[in-house]
């Protein structure tokens, strides 16, 4: 087989382009995802995929808010698990072929400092009234400029548990699917028995991780645009090429990238490329096969 490549897939890979999250829209945007995953995998790459899944996870607690006195809600790590399994039906559906897709756990630590401090916004904007609603319920919200979101924690992934299964599969030559929405966060009892809890683990940074213990040479993470810049949003932008890792962790310690959206991706490239990674590449999705296009991070 050709070089290992894990995909990270985010977000607006699985909706349409407005955002909407219909299931007929994120059919069509998973199937056109699912074309440039094929033309790695048609250039003889082994490609394992993992995706994020905040839109579908928002959809969910919706329901679970509706519907509360008709049925029980779900709790959180529930939600993950369930999307997990249908973006990744939709994957397998759109791939086809030999594909498969694990519903994967990430372990995380019951004493990780957010879980006393939950900053992660998830979910619809609500009324400063619904939320307080909400909050008589045991849950965590605050108020954004839009109205209020539901918070919670995002603690630090410790290790993809699962890996193994995903690993299995990729040797016996299946396309596979793992660790979407960052995996479902379990945190390990005194027992040695595992718990689920109420957080978020960053998508990005569980790739990393999956990546590492998959043994993929190359991560690619697929974003909205063609590369990281230095600069964003002020008069010179300047887009980011290949470099070091060095330079790119000099670039992010000077804080240029924003911590809820391009900071992520940076850290997740300097992790799996520290952790013996050959080349982390961030990039837009219809540019992934492109060796020319995108931020090229290496060694």
């Amino acid at each position: 087989m050709g070089e290992r490549v894990l995909i990270a897939l985010g977000g607006n890979a699985m909706t349409a382009p407005d955002g909407s999250a219909s299931p007929r829209d994120q059919q069509a945007a998973v199937e056109a995802a699912m074309r440039q995953v094929r033309a790695l995998i048609e250039a003889g790459r082994e490609v394992v995929l993992t995706h994020g899944n905040g839109p579908q996870v928002g959809n969910l607690l919706l329901k679970n808010q509706l519907a509360a006195s008709v049925v029980p809600p779900v709790p959180l790590d529930w939600c993950g698990a369930q999307t997990q399994a249908t973006i990744g039906t939709l994957v397998m559906n759109a791939l086809g072929g030999r594909t498969a897709t694990v519903v994967s756990r990430t372990l995380v630590d019951a004493r990780d400092p957010a879980f006393e401090d939950p900053v992660k916004p998830i979910g619809r904007y609500f009324t400063e009234a619904e939320a307080h609603r909400f909050e008589k319920l045991g849950q965590s919200w605050r108020r954004f400029e839009r109205g209020w979101r539901r918070v919670v924690a995002s603690p630090e992934p410790l290790e993809i548990l699962d890996a193994d299964a995903a690993t299995a599969l990729i040797a016996a030559g299946f396309t596979v699917v793992a660790a979407g929405g960052g995996g479902v966060p379990v945190v390990r009892q005194a027992d040695g028995s595992l718990t689920g809890v109420e957080a978020v683990v960053d998508k990005d940074l569980a790739a990393a991780l999956l990546a590492r213990a998959v043994h993929a040479e190359v991560l690619i993470i697929a974003t909205d645009v063609p590369n990281a810049v230095v600069g964003y949003g002020g008069p010179d932008p300047r887009p980011i090429g290949r470099i070091s890792a060095d330079e790119l962790r000099v670039l992010h310690a000077a804080g240029h990238f924003a911590g809820g959206s391009m900071g992520p991706k940076v850290e997740a490239a300097l992790r799996f490329v520290a952790g013996g990674g050959r080349q982390a590449v961030i990039t837009s999705l219809e540019h992934i096969a492109n060796a020319d296009v995108g931020t090229r991070v290496e060694r």
